[in-house]
């Protein structure tokens, strides 16, 4: 079983992120990527996400969100600045991760997206096949890609730090929008607000 796909239990961090089509409930990973879920956490917290749209949707890919000014350019980590990146190798893009935005290696900042891409295409799964586990390939994850769908390109270049566990409809909803230029929606998705609560 794959930790990141396992069901929730007693002590598991959940978000819901509701949003003007539903809400996205996604279980966080603080033990494996702490800077992240501690970043996203306290901007939830301070209602930072309130009211900002998916900027970028692109479907059979993934959705975008997080950035107040709305044109991926923008947002600040509660710190600030950027901050690193976390990557395990346990801990995919399969279909309905969480995952940070980036301009590329540690520049994390507020902005972030959930895989949407349901398929893997045969050819790419026989390369992860070949290249194996001492290549970052082990074989669970890879029947897993093959089983769920996801973006494996983007593994070790933006950090996975939650995993939907309940309304992967919305995310599929919101990915099928109308869009303009840039991937835009043609008419505003907004998060309305993102409550996190530890599961008892």
């Amino acid at each position: 079983m794959i930790e990141q796909l396992r069901d929730i239990q007693s002590g598991d961090l959940v978000a819901g992120i509701n949003t003007s089509l539903g809400t996205i409930k996604v279980r966080l990973f603080p033990e494996i990527a702490p800077l992240a879920v501690e970043n996203f956490k306290t901007l939830s917290e301070q209602n930072y996400y309130n009211d900002i749209i998916f900027h970028r949707v692109i479907k059979d890919f993934m959705i975008q969100t997080g950035d107040p000014e709305g044109t991926g350019m923008g947002g600040n980590s509660i710190w600030n600045k950027p901050f690193n990146d976390e990557f395990n190798i346990n801990y995919r893009n399969f279909r309905g991760a969480l995952s940070m935005a980036n301009a590329g290696s540690n520049t994390n900042g507020s902005q972030f997206f959930i895989v949407q891409k349901d398929s893997t295409e045969p050819s790419y799964i026989n390369q992860m096949r070949e290249a194996g586990e001492d290549n970052g390939y082990p074989k669970e994850i890879v029947d897993k890609y093959e089983e769920i769908g996801g973006t494996f390109w983007l593994d070790y270049k933006h950090t996975v730090f939650g995993q939907v566990i309940e309304g992967m409809d919305i995310v599929d909803k919101i990915a099928n929008t109308e869009v303009g230029r840039n991937d835009k929606p043609v008419h505003d998705i907004k998060i309305l607000n993102i409550n996190i609560i530890e599961v008892k």
